[in-house]
């Protein structure tokens, strides 16, 4: 089977390599689909994420869909739900899996992950696909979850007033479950052109341009004050840049909340104290998902979510270094690696 694998900053090989076969209560699944997210990158761009480095070759990819190729469940269509928790420490007994201190997660530190034609997994880990779901929506059910999850820790009230910083495919997500959860308003801020129009599309009510607050870049109270007034009740920060924390600090209200869910690539998250001691501010940090998946295939069967909208490229495995370099160029918004197929382009960036 063909196997991308990275050694080192920039270096993704792709090869040939045994095809895997399942322990007990595994199952193997032919790869259909496979998402590139911002923390793929930062292993490819940085040879590593936070205090995790690459020490070995790895196989990256985390979002993921495929089909069941053995066992009872074979030719079943499923998501591949990428953490493996230990099911014992103190995290996963109070239910909170995804802060699990042994966790095993696909495309990160020793676990190998979905960039490959075949993997065994957990079976109990491989939810199924409604046939409404596409193989790349199935693929993006994972930072669905992470959307979910950041919205979960956000408290908004129905009717609440909500802003997104940073508009890559996690925040266009959460657009789209803040707009299902009841949100009376959500502002958006977006440098690139193509995803503030991805964001409209979304739901956003306003979208703009951080940049035109300010020349340097930095928030200006008077001009976030005649955008949102006194401040949203939830900011969501999914950026991953200490500008866009500033932002989401400065744009919630006095006594609001601010959800972090960006990945800085130096591992350092910094913000004015005295303005968010000031409003009394709640921060709230984002750690993947906690227990969502059923959510999150319930929101895309419903077409209460769109998927598919944020998939602009689809390129083959044998092709994986470019699509590496396609996603890291950032002119598009969700790319999808997909094994055993040719490259084709979704159309324009955001388009259904």
């Amino acid at each position: 089977m063909k196997v991308a694998r990275l050694h080192a900053v920039g270096d993704l090989r792709t090869a040939e390599e045994p095809r895997p076969v399942p322990a007990a209560g595994m199952s193997l699944v032919r790869v259909t689909a496979i998402g590139i997210c911002g923390s793929d990158l930062h292993w490819w761009e940085e040879g590593g994420i936070g205090d995790s480095v690459l020490d070995q070759p790895l196989v990256l990819g985390h979002e993921a869909a495929g089909v069941i190729a053995d066992g009872p469940r074979q030719g079943e269509r499923v998501a591949i739900d990428p953490a493996i928790p230990c099911g014992t420490c103190e995290s996963c007994l109070r239910g909170y899996r995804n802060l699990c201190t042994r966790i095993a997660f696909a495309g990160h530190g020793n676990q190998d992950g979905a960039m490959r034609e075949f993997l065994t997994w957990p079976s109990h880990l491989l939810p199924p696909l409604p046939d409404t779901i596409s193989d790349a929506a199935g693929a993006i059910l994972e930072p669905l979850g992470v959307a979910i999850h950041a919205s979960d820790l956000g408290h908004l009230h129905l009717g609440g007033s909500a802003a997104v910083v940073g508009c890559g495919p996690i925040g266009l997500l959460l657009i789209q479950v803040l707009h299902a959860a009841g949100a009376a308003s959500i502002t958006a801020f977006e440098p690139l052109a193509h995803r503030r129009a991805a964001a409209v599309r979304a739901g956003a009510g306003v979208v703009l341009d951080p940049a035109a607050l300010d020349p340097a870049g930095l928030s200006s109270a008077a001009d976030l004050r005649d955008l949102v007034g006194d401040g949203v009740d939830v900011a969501f920060e999914v950026a991953g840049t200490d500008a866009g924390v500033q932002l989401a600090m400065d744009t919630a209200r006095a006594g609001g909340r601010v959800v972090l869910g960006g990945i800085p690539g130096d591992d350092w998250t910094r913000f004015r104290a005295s303005s968010a001691r000031r409003k009394g501010l709640t921060i709230a940090m984002v750690r993947r998902m906690n227990e969502v998946y059923p959510r999150a295939i319930g929101l895309a069967a419903s077409g209460r979510v769109d998927l598919d909208a944020l998939v602009s490229d689809r390129i083959p495995l044998t092709a994986a270094d470019r699509a590496f370099s396609l996603a890291a160029r950032r002119d598009g918004l969700k790319v999808i690696v997909t094994p055993g197929a040719a490259a084709e382009s979704a159309g324009p960036p955001g388009a259904g």
